[in-house]
């Protein structure tokens, strides 16, 4: 999924942390088109920019809707799409072309630049798009897309959990993970003991149901240094997580960098050159890049 709006902020993010647990909020942003879709955008957020290397949440639905997103570049990161309900058609520039269903994962490896574009028939939609940031050492690699249609499941005290990215409660994805992140749907029923990395900072987003403590629309986040969470109620929950990435990036766009030249250089190939490759079989033109705003954009601290 694409960030559509035509007039992005600079999203800075970078190595600063602590403090206690917080409630993000998030905001609500139109999925391209007349008919957009809503999604509610909680990563990156005014506060809290990353939750380990994990740096972009869209939740949507659930919404009879059609997705369109005309292809699109992008740098620096990875794209995990993970469904709760409908189907939605990926292709890129590598020549994939792979539908995501419910309980399967779409990973998309960006490295040093790729296209892609996602639709769907008008269908109930349900989901999440995330972003993980690519440490430096691998952000310049060749991209790669990855389709996932078995995935572990590990069960505890009152929930049962797929494990989409890194290593959950014992188990870990088969999924390319390049910095060490926790990424899992729990399904709670009843009174739920969830095990936690104490290395890891998390995140906790309500998907459906009713689950104490979480409410419906805002991530919670927990800092580093907590063994477990309990849980109460019956719903699907996804939990993130990761070791606090160390390193400043700058996001703007559909791009993650380091400086401001970095994002000039991606967004001048995006619009003049050929270096994202095409993606073949979509019918219509690719997303313009938004103009880049008047001042220069700078990495700082990952929160505020």
């Amino acid at each position: 999924m694409s960030n559509l709006e035509r007039d992005p902020g600079e999203i800075r993010c970078g190595a600063a942390d602590g403090g206690a647990a917080e409630s993000l909020a998030g905001r609500e942003v139109p999925l391209g088109g007349p008919r957009a879709m809503r999604v509610s955008r909680t990563l990156p957020g005014v506060h809290r920019r990353m939750i380990g290397a994990w740096c972009f949440v869209d939740a949507y639905g659930p919404e009879v809707a059609a997705m369109r997103v005309p292809p699109h570049p992008h740098t620096g990161l990875q794209t995990v799409s993970w469904l709760l309900s409908g189907e939605v058609l990926h292709r890129d520039s590598l020549g994939s072309l792979q539908v995501v269903r419910p309980g399967q994962l779409n990973l998309m490896t960006a490295g040093r630049g790729i296209s892609h574009s996602e639709e769907s028939r008008e269908d109930l939609l349900h989901g999440v798009q995330l972003w993980v940031a690519l440490p430096d050492g691998a952000r310049g690699m060749e991209p790669g897309f990855e389709h996932h249609a078995e995935l572990p499941r590990v069960s505890g005290p009152g929930f049962t959990a797929t494990v989409i990215m890194g290593s959950f409660a014992g188990a870990t994805s088969p999924a390319t993970a390049l910095t060490p992140l926790a990424g899992a749907e729990v399904a709670v029923s009843g009174a739920a003991e969830l095990p936690l990395d104490p290395a890891f900072e998390h995140g906790l987003l309500l998907l459906d149901g009713e689950v104490e403590p979480l409410e419906r629309g805002p991530l919670l986040y927990l800092p580093p240094g907590r063994t477990g969470l309990s849980l109460n109620g019956d719903g699907r929950v996804l939990v993130i997580g990761g070791e606090p990435f160390a390193e400043e990036i700058v996001m703007w766009w559909n791009f993650v960098g380091r400086d401001h030249d970095e994002i000039v250089a991606f967004r001048k190939e995006w619009m003049e050159g050929d270096g994202f490759g095409a993606v073949e079989g979509f019918d219509g033109a690719p997303l313009p890049a938004p103009v880049l705003p008047g001042t220069r954009l700078r990495p700082r601290g990952r929160s505020r």
